[in-house]
């Protein structure tokens, strides 16, 4: 029997189709269609601008300052995962810094979102690797665990279950159940045509705004 809290459980795969739904579609058109409920904040991107990032979550959850189960998740990973770690928030130690990223890109993880720090931070902004992170420290982390992967974790305020499918851009990342997805990326794609309909508009100096005075009159507001 497996420890509590220092555990390796099996991975939950994902159709790659269901993943490949998403290609090319805004994180926030996506969390439009998710009743704006689902989503990352607080981490920030330090990767190469203009990137999209797409996959699966293969989730670590680990003692904050520790990496020890980031390693071995490293290991385990299969082309197309997303290494999402639950590091607790806490950025007094870097979780992941520049040769961690490369045996990523080695091993075909499409990225890394972390609820914690890196470091080597230089080595991100011009890199096509997506990663997105709480914050940056050159303070070195331990090995020793505990540490859990293939478990629910929490990631910038989100529950992110493994085999969630990640989408991250400019904006941030939002995750997607699989059970999910077809529904989510028909909507969102429906409303990215609604959008580009809106700023042709624009373009053209057509834009229809009737639905402000609508909204307000609505309220009761006299305009």
């Amino acid at each position: 029997m497996q420890q509590v809290g220092f555990r390796i459980l099996p991975r939950r795969d994902t159709d790659r189709a269901l993943v490949d739904l998403f290609k090319g579609l805004p994180a926030s058109i996506i969390s439009d269609n998710l009743s704006r409920m689902t989503g990352t904040f607080g981490l920030t991107p330090y990767h190469r601008p203009g990137v999209q990032l797409l996959g699966t979550a293969l989730t670590v959850r680990t003692r904050p300052g520790d990496n020890l189960m980031i390693h071995k998740a490293l290991q385990l990973g299969k082309p197309g995962d997303v290494l999402v770690i639950d590091g607790g928030g806490t950025i007094e130690r870097a979780l992941f810094g520049d040769i961690m990223k490369n045996v990523a890109k080695m091993r075909g993880f499409t990225g890394v979102v972390i609820d914690g720090a890196i470091r080597d931070a230089a080595a991100y902004r011009e890199d096509g690797f997506p990663c997105y992170a709480r914050g940056v420290c050159h303070r070195g982390p331990y090995k020793d665990g505990p540490g859990e992967i293939n478990v629910p974790v929490s990631v910038g305020s989100m529950v992110v279950m493994p085999g969630d499918i990640v989408v991250g851009d400019d904006d941030g990342v939002v995750f997607i159940a699989p059970a999910e997805a077809r529904a989510v990326a028909a909507a969102s794609r429906k409303k990215a045509q609604v959008e580009a309909q809106t700023l042709d508009s624009i373009a053209k100096r057509a834009y229809d705004d009737a639905w402000i005075d609508q909204a307000l009159k609505a309220k009761g507001v006299e305009v």
